[in-house]
């Protein structure tokens, strides 16, 4: 299990026949290797497809997301505009995440509607925080992040094995579980804080630090863990030669876990210097 986008798509499964791990070398000759058949290979899903339309729908969501962020910064009541587009990500995503070959619409949808409202929210969060340079600090550390995880995998040195999968599995439901009730008790007792339960002050050996500290380095991590995930399933459908309709379910997948990462640590830095 690791995005919920390949979790529901048997396809993007490891073939036992091919479950051998792949060393970097072995996945750079997939990648730049021609094709025996080009006819047959323009059909086939290919890690340059995958490449091409995961960087086309993240610079519609930062286009976008960018777009909001100054639009906002000028008209504070375009929050509720921003909330819609909230509510439209989550609806489409959740429609493209379990349709076996989502088209570039669908998932153009997504990437335009989070881009609105990630824009929104960093606009929010640098605004009520006063912490100007949130977004370029959480952007910068989401960057770093993927290319770190792309490169150990690649490597070699980190593979998403059964036990990673189930590590990933009970903290993923763990997480949501704790989501679900933390929006609870943010309705129930909006006096909290900004973030709920995130907000509520701990002392660990006598540091003090927000609970949402914890809960939010452990979500990273989760997210770490699903990009590995995302990493290993498309590999795996390259090798099985998945049709090329299913590289947009693949692009969709790896945006879906960068945005949950740039919402971790946008909302970490928006934790720390609430407590200047």
């Amino acid at each position: 299990m690791a995005s919920p986008v390949f979790s529901s798509s048997k396809e993007f499964k490891a073939d036992p026949l091919l479950a051998q791990q792949s060393t970097a070398e072995d996945l750079q000759r997939q990648y730049e290797a021609p094709s025996a058949t080009p006819g047959y290979a323009d059909d086939r899903m290919s890690y340059r497809g995958v490449v091409n339309k995961g960087v086309g729908l993240g610079l519609v969501t930062l286009g976008l997301g960018a777009g909001t962020y100054f639009y906002v910064a000028e008209q504070p009541g375009a929050m509720l505009l921003a909330f819609g587009a909230g509510i439209l990500a989550l609806v489409v995503g959740l429609i493209a995440a379990f349709k076996r070959t989502p088209g570039v619409g669908l998932v153009g949808t997504y990437a335009a509607a989070e881009g609105v409202f990630l824009g929104a929210l960093t606009a929010w969060i640098e605004t009520y925080f006063e912490v100007p340079g949130a977004g370029v600090q959480a952007l910068l550390a989401t960057g770093i992040t993927f290319m770190v995880c792309l490169w150990l995998y690649r490597s070699g040195k980190v593979r998403y094995t059964a036990k990673m999968q189930k590590i990933f599995m009970i903290g993923a439901i763990s997480y949501l579980v704790f989501s679900v009730v933390n929006i609870g008790i943010m309705f129930l007792n909006p006096d909290m804080g900004a973030f709920g339960a995130r907000s509520v002050e701990i002392s660990i050996g006598g540091l003090s630090f927000p609970l949402g500290a914890i809960i939010g380095v452990v979500a990273v991590l989760l997210a770490c863990i699903s990009l590995i995930g995302d990493f290993d399933f498309i590999d795996n459908g390259v090798k099985r030669g998945l049709e090329k309709k299913l590289e947009w379910k693949a692009a969709f997948g790896l945006i879906v876990t960068l945005v949950w990462l740039y919402t971790e640590f946008l909302r970490l830095i928006a934790l720390f210097s609430g407590r200047d």
